[in-house]
Parts: C-alpha cells; structure tokens; sequence
C-alpha cells in the first residue's frame, strides 16, 4: 500500500506526522505541491524499468551507481522504500527489517535522495514509512536504525531517533563500539572498519550510503561536519551511525 508524505514544518520536534491513506495537496504560500507517495514493498517486485529509474536519480555527482550496481542491491535486500513527486522519483532505498545481536533492527542500505527543493521532505518520509513497517514487524519494542553516510547532511534521517551514534561531544562506550562492528559486519562494508571512529576506511569502491546532500549546506552543524573530516566519498569513506526509534514514538505511526 501506498501512503501520500505531507510536508511539515519541524519533523524532529513532531517525527511522525502526516500520513494519510487519500492523495492530498498542501498549500504553502499560494503554491500548491503535490503530496509526496511513499511506498515500500518486497525486491523482488522492483522491474528493470524502476532499476534504470533509480539508477538516473542523481547525476553528475562523484559518486554514482549504475544499473548494474542496483540489480545486485535488489537481490541483496528484502525490501525497497520509494518516494515519488507526482510520478517523478525522488528517493528510494534498500532496507531489511530484522534482529541483529537479538534487537529489533532495521537495516537501510544504498539509498539516494533527488537534489531538489524538496530532498529534506523526500528524505522524511522515506524514513518515517521504514519506521512505519519497523512497529508493524516489531510491536512494543524499541528499535535500532542504522545505515552507512558520507555526508553530515545525512544524519537528518536520524532526527526521529534517540542516542545517535556517532554524535558531536559524545563520547562512545564499549556496548556503542560493539554495536558498530555488529553493524559494519552485517553491511559488509567496502574498506577497513575502525571500531573507534565508527568509520570505513574505503580501498577505492563507493560504500552504500545513504545518499543525501543538504539544499542549505550553509545551515550544517560545524561540529556535525567535522566528524567527516579527511572524508573521501570517491575511494569508500563512510560512518556506520545507528540510533534508537522508541517504542513511544513508533506508536505514533499507528
């Protein structure tokens, strides 16, 4: 089933909000946008022709994946996360709901958001719809999320979630460090995991990231940014960041 995104102002404060089950419009301004469609299903029902879709998503970029890259993600994954702007793609991403060291996880893999105005609230609801299926599969637990990123702009998926690893001024324990190897383990990351950092090293293959980039790069945390410091997004460089989705506001999504 497909659920329609509306856009909302402060998504961190407010985390799961705007769903419907009936295509809606939201005015802002005089303008009218188009709702966002948000729909996840199995990989095996994802075509050829959405594959070239999602391999088109982002261009003329340093780091892209074709469609070859895209077929193997589908076989590799259990689910896909679609977001769609009228009939227009603007993100997917490949997720697994399942236990990892006996928690209730959920996985996302390579996943990319459209560069346009409305990448921040394509992103939103990507996320909300995988936290969505995450209380269907996991009722009255908390939840892990986690997935790779090579951009500071990416830790906006993690807004929703609580005790984000890792996080400016935050100095990680053993269990956070364990759960990093769990993690960079069942990802199979692409380079030499440094279980301190929380960082991969990558040996010239792109990681599968979570792909995102913020429309006001300006607005970024300094302190947020300096965790990508020597960074290199073309030879693999990634963090493996996780956070908690409580069971409290997971509720909120039924």
């Amino acid at each position: 089933m497909a659920f329609t995104y509306e856009e909302r102002l402060h998504f961190a404060q407010s985390p799961f909000i705007g769903w419907t089950n009936a295509s809606t419009t939201r005015t802002d301004g005089g303008n009218s946008l188009m709702a966002l469609t948000v729909e996840t299903k199995d990989c095996t029902a994802l075509s050829d022709a959405e594959i070239e879709e999602m391999a088109d998503l982002i261009d003329d970029e340093p780091v892209i994946f074709d469609v070859g890259e895209l077929s193997k993600q589908r076989d590799a994954w259990v689910l896909v996360t679609q977001v769609r702007d009228g009939s227009r793609l603007a993100a997917y991403g490949f997720c697994t709901l399942e236990r990892v060291g006996g928690d209730p996880t959920v996985l996302i893999g390579l996943a990319a958001v459209r560069r346009t105005s409305r990448r921040e609230s394509a992103l939103k609801g990507m996320i909300a719809d995988q936290m969505r299926r995450a209380v269907l599969a996991f009722p009255d637990e908390d939840v892990l999320v986690a997935a790779q990123i090579a951009d500071p702009a990416a830790f906006d998926a993690y807004k929703p979630l609580s005790s984000v690893v890792p996080r400016p001024g935050y100095e990680a324990n053993g269990e956070d460090r364990a759960w990093g190897r769990r993690l960079a383990k069942r990802f199979d990351v692409r380079g030499e995991y440094k279980a301190k950092e929380f960082r991969v090293y990558g040996e010239g293959a792109p990681s599968l990231v979570l792909n995102h980039s913020s429309s006001k790069p300006e607005t970024i945390n300094p302190a947020v940014a300096a965790l990508f410091d020597g960074h290199d997004q073309s030879k693999g460089d990634a963090l493996v960041a996780f956070g908690w989705a409580t069971r409290e506001k997971l509720a909120k999504l039924l």
